[in-house]
């Protein structure tokens, strides 16, 4: 499955460094905007939110959601790109 992580962390200055790593261990994930990760995991949307919600603040918001099919982008870095070309099914580029 591929997941999209997305979140607002409230608490100015804090070191969301934990975060990060924890994104980081799924077996694959792209990070395409500033507070926008992709990842790749046999969990649900759930399973990744109770995994991620550990790293956050009380007041911070969390998204999780299951990306399937086709997507669009525009100005995205050419890593980020490929890798979506290669884990969503299909592509529309501007």
């Amino acid at each position: 499955m591929i997941q999209m992580v997305t979140y607002d962390l409230r608490k100015p200055g804090k070191d969301y460094g934990n975060l990060i790593k924890a994104i980081k261990n799924f077996p694959s994930w792209a990070h395409p905007l500033e507070s926008t990760w992709i990842v790749k995991t046999n969990y649900s949307s759930v399973q990744v939110r109770d995994y991620l919600r550990q790293h956050i603040d009380g007041n911070d918001q969390l998204l999780v959601t299951r990306l399937e099919g086709n997507w669009a982008s525009f100005n995205l870095q050419q890593d980020v790109v490929t890798w979506l070309e290669s884990n969503i099914n299909s592509a529309s580029l501007l």
